[in-house]
């Protein structure tokens, strides 16, 4: 059997590679060989002993993304391999009657790099990591379909292909949600924030609930099915507010109780702390304010300015729920943003849980930027 082409390291990653972190950045090799994206390599140290096998990128800085310690001689067997064990591990934790959206591969903390799959009842949404993933994985459609058992798949759907497409209805938890497979963001529902909706919902009952980056109603479907006295969701854009309105009707749940404010959430919070205006719950989900590291100075502002904000109208022993969806944001940080910001508005805060992403996104313990989203839940006095 022939030999797989070697890469050999730059940097002493020996140790890395064996307790599971998934990268090797192109500037670790002593020199990019010239290979086709998605080639499987064997990666070598110094000393030539390979250490690890994965599939080359040839463009991006990710020049490898490991795919085993061990020879990958049968690599569309490996991949289908590790396509069931994730699916069965979510089917074993999922009422399909109840919940039929969610996350089937989460890339590195399945064991298949570089690609991500989102299942909307029959339709599988991919999102592929660059051009090497595209290349390793090319045969994706046929290698789903085949691994979907017993579910089944009517169309696979690339997030970077993916004009055309219309809307569908899905469900999570029994709450209805229209997903727009075409223009929705993250394939069209934010399914990582699922086990954090319901934590919300167990508190809401009764309460008066403000979410803050509130996309298509999410948190304020979820707060208002568990009998939320009223539910304020802001978002700048307006397509995803009308979504939110149509989830709300989807649901039947009254529109009299529920605001919808098409706005900046620093300006709407900026005007409600001027009114004096307070909420019993308050969630601040933003977009990453961190997409890379040079950004992380303007992001700990913004963060900080956000907390700050949010914590000013939140009803006295109300709820702040914070999250951040940046890894390049580590978890202490952010509760320290959390925690300055509600000092600087002149309140006090008492963390009651921080949480991740759901389940079906798991994070390795050796890659810590799996460890993305953070989830912050806290009486404001």
């Amino acid at each position: 059997m022939p030999a797989f082409p070697k890469v050999i390291l730059r940097k002493n990653l020996g140790r890395a590679l064996r307790q599971g972190h998934p990268w090797i950045f192109r500037d670790a090799l002593v020199d990019a060989p010239d290979l086709p994206g998605g080639a499987v390599v064997a990666v070598a140290g110094r000393d030539g002993r390979p250490l690890a096998h994965g599939y080359w990128d040839a463009t991006g800085p990710i020049a490898v993304r490991v795919l085993d310690l061990r020879p990958v001689r049968d690599a569309r067997g490996l991949v289908c391999d590790r396509l069931r064990q994730a699916l069965a591990e979510r089917l074993a934790r999922i009422d399909r009657d109840q919940t039929n959206a969610f996350r089937w591969v989460h890339g590195e903390g399945d064991r298949l790099p570089g690609i991500h799959v989102d299942l909307y009842d029959q339709v599988a949404v991919v999102r592929f990591d660059g051009a090497g993933a595209r290349a390793f994985y090319r045969d994706l459609d046929s290698t789903l379909a085949e691994c979907a058992a017993p579910l089944v798949l009517s169309q696979v759907v690339d997030r970077e292909q993916r004009s055309g497409l219309g809307e569908i209805e899905v469900r999570e938890n029994n709450i209805g949600f229209v997903v727009d497979l075409g223009r929705g963001q993250k394939g069209g529902l934010f399914l990582d924030q699922r086990e954090n909706r319901q934590a919300v919902a167990r508190r809401a009952a009764g309460k008066s609930v403000l979410n803050l980056y509130g996309y298509t109603g999410g948190f304020s479907l979820y707060a208002a099915a568990a009998g939320a006295i009223s539910t304020d969701t802001v978002d700048i854009a307006k397509p995803a507010l009308a979504t939110a309105r149509r989830n709300f009707q989807l649901n039947r749940l009254s529109l009299e109780r529920a605001g919808f404010h098409v706005t900046d959430a620093l300006a709407f919070l900026d005007q409600a702390a001027r009114r004096a205006k307070r909420w019993d719950i308050v969630i601040s989900d933003p977009p990453s304010f961190a997409p890379s590291r040079r950004a992380l100075p303007s992001a700990r502002d913004a963060y900080f300015c956000l907390h700050r904000l949010a914590a000013t109208v939140v009803a006295p022993g109300g709820l702040l729920c914070a999250a951040s969806c940046s890894s390049h944001f580590p978890r202490g940080e952010f509760l320290a943003s959390v925690e300055r910001g509600v000092a600087a508005a002149g309140r006090r805060f008492q963390l009651e849980s921080v949480t991740g992403a759901g389940f079906d996104h798991p994070a390795l313990p050796a890659f810590p930027e799996g460890d993305y989203l953070k989830f912050a839940l806290g009486r404001v006095g």
